[in-house]
């Protein structure tokens, strides 16, 4: 694991440590408002605070975790995706999406993935480690960054990148304590979703939470056999126990539940698999949100025509359940859902 970073601390943390250092805790407001207010990428930018606290802090307490390898850039300027090396050598990717009025990011949470789901770019690389908050957090501040300097700032930030969120629960719910918090970044509790392929304790611990931040489930398939297929680990996590835990959530915390379905030609997206799906999610408040596959190098899957995409949807939507088409953005540079991976080092 890599040594601690500015990003990794929550205020009341970062206190104890200048307490430490024998500083007041003025300097801690400082170095907040420096880092989540006014976006600093060095402590050098932080003026309020003397050269040699600078100095101090540089080496005990790193501002920059990240070192952008390459970013590639949609033809249309919707998508901007970028490879960060992390000071251990490993790499990871994020991605800014731009939307009408939303500026989206979509952060990694581990280095690689451990679920193997079978057209997912990310788990065909296998599983390293799971990132720290502050190397979740630093993703965002880079992307912040660049909006700043257009006048804009991110509206929404979805954990939906490289590795599963809730096999690294404890750095997921810390960056997104640090990102929320009111004397710093500040983004509200509803501008964050977790989206989760279905660890039924991470659901739990979540439900217990009685968060604001948005839940999705990737469910991709309504019966055992199939969602095995396309998602290994629903072999110890299966639909039954699953949904249990989707329908505790929502009664706990009277929040709705999204369901995410990456459509594959002829593998689920019939209308006996909507079907499924329907009987699954009766009398949930729930949202599906139905993405036709992205492409990966070397996979047999491909995505389902728009035409059995728009019946799926009608299909749920007859039964009751609210669906969409997700808008993707970035396919061609690699951007999308699954198709997100480490590099060369």
């Amino acid at each position: 694991m890599n040594a601690q970073s500015l990003f990794d601390l929550e205020r009341s943390e970062l206190e104890e440590f200048l307490n430490d250092l024998g500083e007041r805790s003025f300097r801690m407001q400082q170095i907040w408002h420096g880092a989540y207010i006014d976006l600093a990428s060095s402590y050098d930018d932080i003026t309020t605070l003397s050269k040699p606290l600078r100095a101090t802090l540089t080496e005990q307490l790193p501002i920059n975790t990240l070192e952008v390898v390459s970013t590639i850039e949609s033809r249309d300027k919707r998508t901007q995706k970028s490879l960060f090396r992390l000071a251990d050598g490993e790499t990871i990717e994020a991605v800014l999406m731009l939307y009408d009025v939303r500026r989206t990011i979509c952060v990694s949470t581990q280095v690689g993935c451990a679920i193997g789901c079978a057209f997912c770019a990310t788990g065909k690389s296998g599983f390293t480690r799971n990132l720290s908050a502050g190397e979740i957090v630093s993703q965002v501040l880079h992307f912040a960054r660049i909006l700043a300097s257009r006048g804009e700032r991110i509206t929404n930030i979805v954990y939906m990148g490289m590795g599963e969120p809730f096999l690294n629960y404890d750095a997921v719910m810390k960056s997104i304590r640090i990102l929320n918090d009111h004397e710093g970044f500040n983004l509200g509790a509803r501008s964050f979703s977790i989206s989760t392929v279905g660890i039924i304790p991470g659901i739990e611990r979540f439900t217990e939470e009685d968060s604001q931040v948005n839940l999705a489930i990737s469910l991709h398939a309504g019966d055992d056999q199939l969602r095995t297929r396309l998602v290994p680990v629903n072999a110890r996590y299966p639909l039954g126990p699953l949904m249990a835990a989707c329908r505790a959530y929502v009664r706990k915390t009277h929040r709705r539940l999204t369901f995410e379905i990456a459509l594959v030609d002829g593998v689920n997206d019939s209308t006996a698999d909507a079907q499924k799906i329907s009987r699954l999610l009766a009398g949930l408040m729930c949202h599906v949100n139905l993405i036709p596959l992205n492409p990966i190098p070397s996979s047999i899957f491909r995505p389902s025509s728009r035409e059995r995409v728009d019946a799926f949807a009608q299909e749920l939507i007859n039964a009751g359940i609210t669906a969409t088409v997700r808008v993707e953005r970035g396919l061609k540079i690699s951007a999308g859902c699954g198709q997100l991976r480490e590099r060369p080092k």
